[in-house]
């Protein structure tokens, strides 16, 4: 009976932690011949929610499909999505 409720307690204590909340980053990337530039918005990673993690994740979705990670502007929270769409474009949420 004691290991039940010692069960129970533990799951409670689990489901009270707060959710992660999603992390977006914007950044700027290039393509040569002829030069193309752009400006996006994606999702990273909830570990990538830093600029230098965040470059690390990008760099190689980016690459896939042809482009060069030229920076990461910053990392946000859903709260800045809206503020962002418009100059993103075509590039936002794309990859």
């Amino acid at each position: 009976m004691h290991r039940t409720f010692a069960l129970a307690a533990v799951l409670a204590a689990g489901f009270a932690l707060p959710a992660q909340a999603a992390c977006y980053a914007d950044y700027k990337a290039k393509q040569d011949n002829p030069l193309r530039l752009h400006y996006g918005v994606m999702q990273v990673s909830d570990g990538a929610c830093s600029p230098g993690a965040a470059r690390a994740e990008i760099a190689p979705r980016l690459s896939a499909q042809g482009w060069t990670l030229l920076n990461v502007v910053s990392v946000f929270g859903p709260e800045g999505l809206n503020e962002r769409k418009g100059n993103a474009g075509a590039y936002f949420l794309r990859y």
